[in-house]
């Protein structure tokens, strides 16, 4: 699995492969393949039991690659056949941002549940279409937070953090350096209006944990901040984004995201997190351990019986591919809530949106 590259990151389970249906019960198909996370979110489902059947994208080299990796996939002359057809039950999409909306609305009202890469919506305006057009079809918007949900360690963590290891979470701390890459970037990426911004994109991981991680339903935005110190040739592109929230339970978290990744990392980004807890803490070195090992989730804890490490990859797994499969199937929220997704949505666009500038 290649680890240089954030873009094209797609883990492959090392462990357990935990099927939840028989073969045929959860169809899907993909409309859009503007982001690389489309293979991290097909590699899930298919794992978890879901069957591939379509895929659609104006850009036949896209598609060319696509079914390279999933030979059995057919080509769809248009999204159109995909939408209309009564035999699937996702859509799965890695649509450029500022097309997310529409394609799910779309989706939902065509009978479908949607899945889609962060971010998932870059206006409040688009929040609230969606929301509503979740009450009306009853169908599901979910959003691929891949930082959390697709990182043995991060899932590892969230277990530690349920079983009141550390007690209750006071204080979460969350580094995550990206690589940019600039060259191999579309030119949409650099434009807020179309990619919504380093904290609405890769900000809203972070947000999404810190909810998740702290068992808080919403957080306010206490201070944000960007800057742009190093790509001033791109107009209104930040390179680097920092937050302080508090959620409605009284925990606190401090997020950094930049494109600063040194070209010497062996990952595309030493993504950690800390958390502090009332009877003991975590830190999560999620991609690698750095000048000792390529070896990611790397989980340390302490305790009151003491200090502990382990190393989570192929024993935790990713649970969220097959509980949201059951979700779909089931109409429950398990995996979580559609408001949990909002909010965390929400909370990153505000804290775009009201960041101090340089």
């Amino acid at each position: 699995m290649q680890k240089v590259d954030g873009m094209n990151y797609a883990p492959v389970s090392q462990g357990k492969i935990n099927i939840v249906c028989e073969k045929g019960d959860f169809v899907f198909s993909v409309i859009g393949l503007d982001h690389g996370h489309i293979f991290a979110m097909c590699n899930g489902l298919v794992e978890a039991g879901g069957v591939l059947k379509d895929v659609f994208d104006d850009d036949s080299e896209k598609v060319r690659e696509f079914k390279e990796r999933y030979p059995e996939v057919k080509i769809a002359e248009n999204m159109e056949k995909i939408l209309d057809d009564g035999s699937i039950q996702m859509i799965v999409s890695a649509v450029k941002p500022y097309k997310r909306c529409e394609l799910g609305i779309l989706a939902m009202e065509k009978g479908k549940d949607f899945f889609v890469d962060k971010p998932g919506m870059l206006t409040l305006n688009e929040i609230e279409k969606i929301r509503s057009v979740c009450k009306v079809t009853n169908k599901k918007y979910i959003i691929y937070f891949g930082e959390r949900v697709h990182v043995e360690g991060a899932v590892f963590a969230e277990q530690l953090i349920k079983k009141g290891i550390i007690g209750d979470v006071i204080q979460i701390t969350i580094l995550a350096p990206h690589r940019l890459n600039k060259n191999s970037r579309p030119e949409w990426f650099f434009e807020k209006e179309k990619n919504g911004g380093i904290i609405t994109d890769l900000g809203s991981h972070q947000i999404e944990q810190f909810l998740t991680f702290a068992g808080a339903k919403t957080a306010k935005v206490k201070s944000s901040y960007l800057f742009n110190y190093s790509n001033k040739d791109k107009i209104n592109f930040y390179d680097y984004g920092e937050g302080n929230l508090i959620a409605d339970n009284g925990a606190t978290c401090y997020f950094q995201v930049h494109w600063f990744t040194p070209e010497g990392l062996r990952a595309w980004g030493d993504g950690r997190v800390f958390i502090l807890g009332t009877k003991g803490y975590i830190e999560v070195r999620k991609y690698l351990d750095i000048s000792r090992s390529i070896e990611g989730d790397n989980v340390f804890w302490v305790d009151s019986e003491g200090e502990h490490y382990e190393n989570v990859t192929g024993k935790a797994g990713f649970l969220f591919f097959g509980e949201l499969i059951l979700d779909c199937l089931n109409r429950t929220e398990v995996t979580m809530t559609q408001e949990h997704i909002l909010e965390a949505m929400k909370i990153a666009i505000l804290a775009e949106e009201s960041a101090e500038r340089n």
